[in-house]
């Protein structure tokens, strides 16, 4: 009996930390060949190359696809999609997958789900039925109803997957992968790498950092891209006057990144002691271990609302991008002006930790997804029986 293929399509460095364990389970799995294909952003040096993390994790990978228009605005976003489309639909072609996996919310994601949809091959679809502001909130529900089946973080997401006429049968409460990686290293939080001799950067020494530091991972809004630039300005302000020693990952690739990326340059040329060190990326489990050492994370990252609610991580969420997505005790919501960011991180300085909190998941989602994949029934069509 032959294996049955399953390609799995990342396209942001996220997306793979949020499928990772599942990858390893599938690979590993008696009944099933890993088919992986990379492509937009996840290729892309100036976004941390997340490409080079996954063939050092031992993964051998099928297809790259490069479809990342040069811009940073609403036009290229839709040109990136529908590139991604032309291109992802001649390697389904080619590779013939029995099912097509697809992660989370962001814009590059549609290009599979329509690719895979058009094709008549059945498509499942890893952390659906949550709701956020930007684009992603429209993205994600879109891909729900073209998928056959769903892979749901929550309990809230398995609800509103079924409430949008889903059968249930083919919607399943796995919890997120990533939080199998959190789940490992909440077993053993000690920070036990350089970050500066490993992944190098430019900003503060690493020895500056010895006494405790923050993190911010702050991407721009893609509903309200034209405000990026002052969004990160009045951010930059607040991080100067806490004057803690601070990690800073630079933002994706979303719309309004050049703003944010413009904001952050500037900034830097006009203030030489800042007391910053700026990263593009790292591995998963490097990243939630640095998270979980940080005094505060401060930005407007899903990684806030979901790892860190996990770990425990004290989180500041600035903005509408995170709007109406389930928060754990670890998460303050602020606007965008440097006195609300600076009075919210000092409170949670001056506070006792959260303690952690398992709605995303209990550490066990990759096996779950493995084994569902081998065992579903292969369907490409549905009909609302509501």
């Amino acid at each position: 009996m032959s294996k049955r293929k399953i390609c799995v399509v990342i396209t942001a460095r996220p997306s793979y930390s949020r499928i990772k364990t599942a990858l390893h389970a599938i690979k590993h799995h008696p009944d099933l060949e890993l088919q992986l294909v990379v492509s937009a952003s996840a290729l892309l040096d100036r976004y941390g190359s997340s490409v080079n993390y996954i063939e050092e994790d031992g993964f051998t990978i099928a297809a790259k696809v490069f479809n990342v228009l040069e811009g940073e605005n609403l036009t290229v976003a839709a040109k990136t999609t529908g590139i991604g489309i032309i291109e992802l639909s001649t390697i389904f072609y080619n590779i013939r997958p029995d099912i097509v996996v697809t992660i989370a919310d962001r814009f590059e994601t549609m290009a599979t789900a329509i690719a895979a949809s058009y094709m008549n091959i059945p498509l499942a679809h890893v952390q659906g039925g949550e709701v956020t502001g930007n684009i992603d909130e429209k993205v994600r529900h879109s891909i729900t109803k073209l998928a056959d089946y769903h892979f749901v973080a929550s309990d809230d997401a398995f609800e509103r997957v079924v409430k949008m006429g889903e059968d249930p049968k083919f919607v399943f409460n796995t919890g997120c992968p990533s939080m199998d990686i959190a789940s490992e290293v909440l077993q053993n939080t000690k920070l036990n790498f350089d970050p500066v001799e490993k992944y190098k950067g430019v900003g503060l020494p690493q020895e500056a950092f010895e006494n405790g530091y923050l993190v911010v991972m702050q991407h721009p809004v893609t509903t309200e891209f034209s405000e990026s630039k002052h969004q990160i300005t009045e951010t930059l302000d607040a991080i100067l006057e806490i004057n803690i020693p601070t990690y800073w990952f630079w933002p994706n690739v979303d719309a309004g990144s050049d703003g944010t990326s413009t904001g952050i340059r500037i900034y830097r040329e006009q203030n030489e002691n800042m007391p910053i060190r700026f990263f593009k990326n790292m591995k998963s489990d490097d990243f939630l271990r640095l998270l979980s050492n940080a005094k505060c994370l401060i930005g407007n990252s899903s990684v806030g609302i979901r790892e860190c609610c996990f770990l425990g991580v004290p989180v500041v969420n600035i903005g509408s991008r995170q709007n109406r997505r389930f928060r754990g005790p670890n998460v303050r919501d602020t606007g965008y002006r440097k006195d609300e960011i600076v009075d919210a991180v000092r409170g949670w300085i001056n506070s006792e930790r959260p303690q952690p909190n398992d709605h995303y998941g209990k550490g066990n989602a990759g096996g779950q997804i493995a084994q569902l994949l081998s065992s579903l029934p292969l369907q490409f069509h549905k009909t609302i029986t509501y």
